[in-house]
């Protein structure tokens, strides 16, 4: 028997009792025992990896293309990043699958976690990015991110037993997390969030001292990063009014782009930001509308997702003083749908929004989506909203230690479990788990078994760069 879990296809699920979702659980584990996870055989017929990264490329602006390469080409761990769909494939093509279905984050590598401001403007941790969100198998989640706590674990050049020590605890922290939420009620478990100043009371005592120094420094200062940090940084007067400063190619105003006068650029995106707005709540729809579109333009941004279109709006408020800069990026096609069933929404920023919303204990209040008939190359995109900064954070990788590292790691543990027993079957994916260390000692293996494939296809873009076969801008 099937379990399928609330929301993740639209489709009412199964009213079965605690005990017989338990039952379920058990009975996947003997199908697809724990120590299974701990393999993974690439198949002969394996794609080649700098292709799958062509075919994205395909779609993309061609100019930006080379920066993707280029920030790939940092280290094996920002490859990593962006190799998302390599790993899709892979998880798909050579791993086992438990059964039991969640609402994936599709791309849950440790960067992909970090803190943002809550509604009630409370620093929160959780995880960050949803391009990539689709129904799948919960397993998928964890060995992305258990695989990027090894790779950077390497990066960081810890030792093996630190590595493992990462991996392991990392995942120990989903199973005991998930055994908790499968005990939980359910509006509990909706509810249940990780606040970084409870949080940081915790971490004292198991962090050094000078530890717990470095991360209320950077905590500080994720909460200078909004909206008025970056309107310092990222405009200038001009002709008497702020302006988007150009900074190209990570940074091109929209009018530069078209030979349209500005004008009537400036209809048609206004008419695009009110489409925008129908998707927002009546209460923040009100709110947007006392903001005015002041400029508009493509901005440069992350390590997978260069080369998508992205731009970042200016309005204001009541004067000047008073900003808000608005991240509109555009949402393809998630990387593991062409492994797994096709998204049930067509926008794919409406798909992005929800499972946003599915899996985060609180979303960005001006959270939205939106379609274009005809973007600058004439063709249809759709599009998800958010704040371009709100007090967010992410790890510093460069400056941990395996402690850190550690820490860390048990926090997405937490986090992902808590995200994935809103939507999927917690009590079937606890009992699976079981109580004891059987999977996470898999996954370890699993994790090392995958950091030597990802050297491996990081070796492959080296090799395509130096054939010329790729063109790379290296520094961007």
């Amino acid at each position: 028997m099937a379990s399928t879990a609330p929301g993740t296809h639209g489709t009412e699920p199964e009213r079965l009792k605690p005990a017989e979702r338990a039952l379920l659980g058990r009975a996947r584990r003997k199908a697809v025992p724990r120590s299974s996870h701990a393999i993974f055989e690439p198949s002969p017929e394996r794609p080649d990896p700098v292709e799958l990264l062509e075919r994205q490329a395909a779609t993309r602006v061609p100019e930006l293309v080379p920066i993707r390469y280029g920030r790939m080409l940092v280290s094996p761990f920002t490859f990593y990043r962006g190799a998302a769909l390599i790993m899709a494939s892979d998880l798909a093509s050579a791993t086992p699958r438990s059964g039991l279905t969640v609402q994936c984050c599709g791309d849950a590598h440790l960067s992909n976690f970090g803190v943002f401001a809550s509604p009630e403007r409370r620093l929160v941790f959780d995880i960050n990015d949803f391009d990539e969100t689709l129904p799948g198998p919960w397993e998928w989640d964890v060995k992305r991110l258990a695989a990027s706590m090894m790779i950077a674990a390497q990066d960081r050049g810890f030792a093996l037993a630190e590595q493992e020590r990462v991996v392991l605890e990392t995942v120990a922290e989903y199973r005991a997390a998930m055994n908790r939420f499968a005990g939980m009620k359910n509006l509990d478990v909706w509810y249940a969030h990780l606040d970084i100043e409870d949080l940081m009371q915790l971490l004292a005592k198991q962090l050094t001292p000078k530890m717990v120094k470095r991360t209320s420094k950077a905590l500080a200062k994720a909460r200078t990063r909004d909206s008025m940090s970056a309107f310092s940084k990222l405009t200038q007067i001009v002709d008497g009014e702020p302006r988007i400063v150009a900074d190209p190619p990570l940074i091109v105003p929209i009018a530069d782009l078209q030979e349209r006068g500005r004008e009537k650029l400036f209809e048609t995106l206004d008419e695009r930001m009110r489409a925008y707005r129908e998707t927002l709540p009546r209460e923040r729809r009100i709110l947007l509308e006392q903001f005015q579109l002041t400029d508009f333009a493509r901005k440069v941004v992350g390590v997978g997702s260069v080369g998508t279109r992205a731009w970042i709006a200016l309005l204001f408020g009541s004067d000047d003083s008073d900003p808000l800069l608005l991240q509109m990026k555009e949402a393809g096609r998630s990387v593991l749908e062409q492994f797994l069933p096709a998204s049930g929404f067509a926008n794919h920023g409406q798909r992005v929004v929800t499972g946003q919303r599915l899996m985060q204990a609180s979303s960005d209040i001006f959270l939205g989506w939106l379609h274009v008939d005809a973007g600058l190359d004439e063709l249809p995109r759709d599009f998800y909203v958010r704040q371009l900064k709100d007090w967010k954070g992410s790890a510093e990788i460069e400056q941990m230690v395996p402690e850190g590292m550690a820490a860390y790691g048990r926090m997405c543990g937490w986090t992902l479990a808590r995200a994935h027993a809103r939507s999927g079957d917690r009590v079937a994916i606890g009992a699976y788990l079981g109580r004891g260390p059987s999977f996470e000692r898999a996954i370890v293996q699993f994790a090392q078994a995958y950091a030597e494939q990802n050297q491996r296809d990081y070796a492959a873009l080296c090799e395509a760069v130096e054939s010329g076969r790729i063109a790379v801008e290296a520094g961007l």
